[in-house]
Parts: C-alpha cells; structure tokens; sequence
C-alpha cells in the first residue's frame, strides 16, 4: 500500500491490491461511494466468493452532484467497525478519495482509496476501463 500524500486517510491501492485485502482479511469492507445510476448501468464489485457483499452510500447526489450529507452517518451505521479496513472506491479515484478522508476524520482508522476505481482512468479517447481499475483488472462484478 502506497503512503497517502498527507495524513488525511491511511492511503491508497490499486483495485488488484484491493481484492487481495479482501481476500486475506474477512473484516475488510468494500464501500462504493459511486452513484445509483453507476451502480445500476455500469456494474458493481461481486464479493459473492467471499461470502460478503458491497456496501453502497453515494457520496454525491446523481444529477446535481450535490454531496451527500448523511454520507457519514449512513457509512457509520453501515460499516460498524471504525478499526476494520473500509476499502474505498468510485468510478476512477476522485470520489472516493474525498470520502476516504471524510471516513478518517469521523474515527474510521483505516479507510484506504482505491485509487484507479471501478472503471479506471481515461485511454487518448476518452474511454475507460482499458487501462485500469476493477474490471480492467478482471475482477468479478455484475451488472446492474
């Protein structure tokens, strides 16, 4: 795991990284921060195989973008455990890095980001999932 750049949440993987802390630790959570319409239309993580299933809270509201303001208190209520590692994840790193560090700063001790998300950064025309993240990495998820 990569150091994050200051001390506002513990850091940041990959989404292979981030599969493996599932994998090796069963109190390890998913939480997809993305918005319904991602979820619904693009796909969601299957943890089915580890017997677990994803945690969804939007972080921002879909089509205004308005944050969320009952982000924390949801997670809080959803997640439980402060001291479990939440593994944090949106479309490509951005979302879910802010609400890492909303996590940290309610007593959440280990909310990493997954830094290249569910679908990855940008390719040169604008498309993504073929570069990196969740299912350019060929981890299980489903759709809608």
């Amino acid at each position: 795991m990569a150091p994050p750049s200051s001390l506002d949440y513990a850091g940041e993987v990959s989404a292979a990284e981030a599969w493996a802390q599932l994998e090796a630790d069963p109190k390890a959570q998913l939480l997809d921060v993305r918005t319904m319409a991602e979820w619904n239309f693009v796909g969601v993580p299957d943890l089915s195989s580890l017997g677990r299933q994803v945690r969804c809270i939007e972080w921002q509201d879909f089509p205004t973008g308005a944050r969320n303001p009952a982000f924390v208190a949801e997670a809080s209520q959803t997640l439980g455990d402060k001291d479990a590692p939440v593994l944090v994840m949106c479309r490509s790193g951005a979302r879910s890095r802010a609400a890492a560090i909303a996590l940290t700063q309610a007593g959440f001790r280990q909310a990493i980001n997954i830094g290249d998300g569910f679908e990855g950064d940008m390719d040169e025309d604008g498309h993504r999932g073929n570069r990196n993240g969740w299912k350019h990495a060929d981890l299980p998820w489903r759709q809608g």
